[in-house]
């Protein structure tokens, strides 16, 4: 397979598995999840507490709306091209039909999404609150106002990078600015943006390396956190918050505490920054050891969905998928349905399945 799809497979990938493990541990406190799933804490995909009853992968570990609005993202993305139509407005559409199916609701206007009919998609999954109310304001016809900036932005963000790698399609700058704006539609706080810039830069980078190493990556890391410095500049006081946070996660992957004391330096995750830090650090702590960056991703008192998808997003797109181990692709949810997306992302082709 070509090297640059396997990636982009292992990206996609890679972010679904860290969500569906962190899934059913967020909300939780480490000490609830160890004494639920041992000393450890949750290392393997729980098939059994979010069971999706009724459907055909009624035994699989489900995904959270992180996921789900990753696919949306993908769809959004190759219907703008489809339909020569800005990326922007084509992910700004996909999102308020993901927003449709989380309430159950049906529209003619917002019918473009092949993936809104599956089962699957249709399934509330926890979506965030942020998310929620700016969608819906936009399906209302009014502007979003608000100055949140969770995570809600960039655990969403990897289908951009992965498209626009692909045949130069776009630049790392406008990849990643392209980024920053999908953000903006649901969250208007300039760390909720500007960490999703940073993160899409990584993955970016990444997906290219013939040969990624660890020292690559923080090299990636530095070279995002300048290139945020340039683009939003009028923004000082947060890229300076969002370049100490990433500086502070590049310095614990090198000290001998436990991943839990080091997390816990980097904050819990529910907001952009932090869940782009903790994925830098446990990425970079377990370069070469997917299975590892996971289980450190998920194990903490905070937002273990998010921060693990963004964990997988990232060390997916240095390792690609066919390096991810085989369990966890056994146990995940829409598992062929997500290699689907992947490949569209690749062809830049929408295609059903």
């Amino acid at each position: 397979m070509n090297t640059l799809q396997d990636r982009i497979r292992g990206s996609l990938i890679g972010g679904a598995i860290g969500d569906a493990l962190g899934y059913p541990v967020e909300f939780t406190n480490v000490s609830e999840i160890q004494y639920r799933y041992g000393e450890r804490g949750i290392t393997r995909l729980d098939t059994k507490r979010y069971r999706s009853r009724g459907l055909d992968q009624a035994d699989k570990a489900v995904v959270s709306d992180d996921t789900q609005m990753t696919l949306f993202t993908a769809n959004g993305i190759l219907n703008a091209k489809t339909n020569a139509i800005p990326l922007k407005d084509g992910i700004c559409e996909a999102y308020v039909e993901w927003y449709l199916t989380q309430e159950g609701v049906k529209s003619p206007k917002y019918n473009k999404c092949w993936i809104g009919a599956l089962p699957e998609l249709n399934c509330c999954r926890a979506p965030g609150t942020t998310c929620m109310t700016s969608l819906a304001n936009i399906y209302h016809g009014i502007t979003p106002v608000n100055d949140r900036k969770g995570c809600g932005g960039v655990m969403r963000v990897a289908p951009i990078p992965l498209y626009a790698v692909v045949d130069g399609r776009m630049s790392i700058e406008e990849a990643d600015r392209l980024a920053a704006e999908s953000a903006k539609i649901t969250h208007l706080h300039p760390l909720g943006f500007i960490s999703t810039a940073l993160a899409s830069h990584i993955i970016y980078r990444l997906a290219l390396d013939n040969a990624p190493t660890r020292e690559n990556l923080k090299h990636y890391i530095m070279e995002g956190v300048e290139d945020i410095s340039k683009e939003y500049k009028n923004c000082p006081d947060d890229v300076k918050c969002m370049a100490e946070l990433a500086e502070r996660a590049i310095a614990l992957a090198d000290n001998d505490k436990t991943d839990l004391e080091n997390v816990r330096e980097l904050g819990e995750g529910w907001v952009g920054e932090e869940s782009v830090a903790i994925a830098i650090y446990c990425a970079l702590k377990y370069f070469d050891n997917f299975e590892s960056a996971m289980i450190a991703s998920v194990n903490h008192n905070g937002d273990s969905d998010s921060t693990g998808a963004v964990t997988g997003n990232i060390l997916g797109a240095a390792i690609g998928y066919e390096a991810i181990p085989q369990f966890y692709k056994d146990d995940l949810e829409m598992h062929d349905l997500i290699l689907h997306m992947a490949d569209d992302l690749y062809s830049g082709e929408v295609t059903k399945m």
